[in-house]
């Protein structure tokens, strides 16, 4: 046995993968074949061992009429599944000699193989294997497990064929091959429990053994036959997947060679259509297996495929059972929250459960809820990074080994090795994320992975050989987890379409509530405008007719008289301010936007003339107005916008020596032009933030400074219609920044 030393370097194996094994053009010698043209039945090709007779271009009637029937036979009554198929053993008059024929059809052509048997082989029946075969069919419905029904197929099949060793050879997701259970004499060494990387049936190959599911090969020592001439009527190779004396790649005569083999035969285990492994035979020393025995081996193996099938299925079956239970009371859950998330967070074993992992995650853009054991937050938050930046984001990932995609993550593989995520959002980015740790495994290779080939210097660059030593090659497989299950993946599909359909209700009763509210809307802003329009006469009145009382009546008025009138006109002019305010904020939502594009600071400078005509001359202000461009918006309510940032900048930066007030752009973002206004002045406190943009809010006292809370809620509204963002910073005595977007037009800003 070979410990793992060093990493041997990777070599290039596409020329194998790309090698035409299909078309070969020759065949083994242990039988002969003939292409007919399927109407006349005239020889369109052969292979240079047909019996002399058999020639290019005769008809077959005239050089091997025994044939005739059988054929006609197969073209009146086509199988309906592709492959070759044995018709019948037929003795050829011209040579005394007994054949197995097998046919199938490729394009407009009939490909008839024959294949010499003597009379020991023709004893050796379908008729003789019958109670093999019954037996075998008994011992598998009995078989408690997958490992002993692969141990019954192994032994049945070298008792058939007696080939020296016989073993079932299962796929990974990965290709690579492990030997589950092995038949043998002695002769030839033991393969169980041994690993076979990929690169050994490539994949070409393997799509042959799906399509054509046995392959014999008597005699690794055989010359190939070569079939004349080399390209159908068609101007095409012959393709040759179907057939059953197909010549084998010289790479893989030469692995034969290497395994010390002289004689093999495999038979393909196909489950829904699929390649799950192979039964594979080999022998020390040639040896032929005639058809029918090979074809009661093929029958016995698909017997086999469905056994394991069925089993399978029902494995599957009885985890959907138990997963969907647990899926069934998650979505219980989640509906009686506000919140799915919720529902999740509060079951978090129900959560773990639903896929057999202990840990999860819920993370969106602001938020990371863990659940068990996970990796740690910041390492969550990079999972969640990768998986928001791939292009082809799938609604679930799945992987065993994470840090084969980043390798960042071999630092947290002892907690997350394997990951299942599942995004719950079509618009942001949101997963469930379930995680397993590594389990760490020896793998017993049969001879060195990583090292499957070596280049043959006299050869040229395209020509490999296989590597020579299958002693085993042990491997400390590290960094990955369990592989998940179907089932297991299916739970988490189904739990992401439950909470698609749950936040989809709660959208829709939002929406009704929306509408609700937008009538709700129109009708206050009816009534605001209503009542504001109808209150400014009378707070107008008020002021009037109180000016008039202090003008002429003043003489007959007390000191406290006169004090009580100011008061009266003082109040009032507040009170028809806020009207007038009212009204204004009102207008918002009927005022039809009239967007067109202006030159921002022509508008600055212009309402910056305006608000300093009520500055008093002693105070200092220092503009500093950048290159602010041009902006795609209606100009009045634009201007209503400028007109009460710059305001609160100059009433805010009353107490400083001098008032320095920045107006800029800052560079665009998705697709928005962003506009500030900055000032030295008081400032506040950022936990109020919220409330700064609200109707009536206010952050300072009137006393300090005047207004009625309005100002920044227009601006708000006012921004929100044209479809862009405000948002504010600030700190207490060191003044603030007020922020706006607008949506750009489209063409360069």
């Amino acid at each position: 046995m070979k410990p793992r030393t060093e990493t041997p370097p990777q070599i290039d194996l596409t020329a194998c993968d790309r090698e035409p094994i299909h078309i070969v053009g020759s065949v083994q010698p242990h039988g002969f074949l003939l292409s007919l043209d399927a109407e006349t039945l005239a020889i369109a090709q052969a292979s240079e061992n047909v019996p002399a007779h058999a020639q290019v271009g005769a008809r077959l009637d005239a050089v091997l009429p025994e044939l005739v029937a059988v054929v006609r036979r197969y073209l009146d009554d086509p199988p309906k599944e592709d492959g070759a198929h044995y018709l019948r053993t037929v003795t050829l008059i011209g040579t005394g000699l007994t054949y197995e024929v097998a046919a199938h059809r490729v394009d407009g052509l009939v490909v008839l193989e024959l294949e010499e048997i003597d009379g020991a082989d023709i004893e050796a029946g379908l008729d003789a294997l019958t109670p093999r075969l019954r037996a075998f069919v008994q011992s598998l419905r009995v078989a408690p497990s997958i490992e002993e029904l692969c141990e019954i197929v192994a032994t049945d099949i070298r008792h058939i064929t007696g080939f020296d060793r016989a073993l079932v050879y299962r796929f990974d997701r990965d290709w690579h091959g492990t030997v589950l259970a092995e038949s043998g004499n002695g002769v030839l060494p033991s393969y169980l429990d041994l690993r076979f990387p990929a690169s050994d049936i490539p994949a070409q190959a393997r799509e042959l053994y799906r399509r054509n599911r046995l392959r014999i090969i008597p005699d690794a020592g055989y010359r190939a036959v070569p079939i004349r001439p080399d390209r159908t009527p068609a101007g095409k190779p012959l393709d040759l997947s179907q057939s059953v004396l197909r010549s084998v790649s010289p790479v893989h005569v030469e692995y034969m060679r290497n395994m010390g083999t002289m004689a093999s035969m495999s038979v393909s285990i196909l489950v829904d259509d699929t390649l799950w492994g192979l039964v594979s035979c080999h022998n020390r020393e040639p040896r032929r297996v005639p058809l029918q025995a090979r074809n009661a081996c093929d029958f016995l193996t698909q017997i086999f495929a469905l056994q394991l099938s069925a089993r399978e299925r029902g494995a599957q079956a009885e985890q959907r059972l138990a997963l969907g239970a647990v899926q069934a009371r998650l979505l219980g859950f989640m509906a009686e929250e506000d919140s799915f998330v919720d529902g999740l967070l509060k079951h978090p074993d129900d959560v773990m459960a639903l896929v057999n992992a202990p840990g999860a995650a819920i993370v969106t853009g602001d938020r990371c809820r863990l659940i068990g054991i996970t990796p740690r937050e910041e390492d969550v938050r990079s999972l969640y990074d990768w998986l928001s930046s791939q292009t082809d984001e799938a609604e679930v990932f799945v992987t065993e080994s994470m840090s084969e995609l980043l390798p960042e993550a071999r630092s947290f593989a002892d907690t997350a090795s394997g990951v299942l995520a599942i995004s719950v959002s079509k618009k942001y980015a949101s997963y469930i994320l379930w995680f397993r740790p590594e389990v760490v495994r020896t793998v017993k290779w049969g001879g060195n992975p990583v090292k499957p080939a070596i280049p043959d210097p006299a050869g040229g660059p395209d020509r490999l050989h296989p590597r020579k030593s299958f002693e085993i090659w042990k491997e400390t497989v590290k960094a990955r987890s369990l592989p998940w299950s179907v089932p297991e993946v299916e739970a988490a599909k189904d739990l992401r379409t439950s909470v698609l359909g749950i936040v989809l209700r709660r959208a829709e009763e939002l929406a009704s509530l929306s509408e609700e509210l937008q009538r709700s809307n129109k009708e206050l802003e009816a009534f605001s405008y209503s009542v504001s329009h109808d209150l400014r006469a009378p707070f107008r009145h008020i002021v009037g007719y109180s000016n008039l009382l202090k003008n002429r009546e003043s003489a007959n008025l007390s000191d406290k008289g006169r004090h009580y009138v100011e008061t009266i006109i003082e109040a009032a002019l507040s009170a028809g301010t806020l009207v007038d305010n009212l009204l204004t904020f009102s207008q918002m939502g009927r005022h039809a936007l009239n967007r067109v594009s202006g030159d921002m600071n022509a508008l600055i400078e212009e309402v910056r003339r305006k608000v300093m005509r009520d500055v008093p001359a002693d105070r200092a202000v220092r503009w500093q107005i950048g290159t602010l461009g041009r902006a795609y918006a209606d100009p009045f309510m634009l201007r209503l916008v400028v007109e009460n940032l710059l305001s609160n900048a100059i009433k805010y930066t009353r107490g400083r020596p001098e008032a320095v007030i920045e107006i800029g752009r800052l560079p665009p973002t998705e697709g928005e032009a962003v506009f500030y206004v900055r000032d030295n002045g008081v400032g506040f406190d950022m936990a109020y933030v919220d409330k700064l943009f609200g109707v009536f809010q206010r952050l300072h006292r009137v006393e300090e400074f005047e207004g009625t809370g309005i100002g920044l809620a227009n601006v708000r509204r006012i921004v929100e219609r044209h479809g862009g963002r405000t948002w504010a910073e600030g700190k207490l005595g060191e003044g603030a920044t007020f922020h706006f977007t607008l949506p750009l037009r489209g063409e360069a800003h």
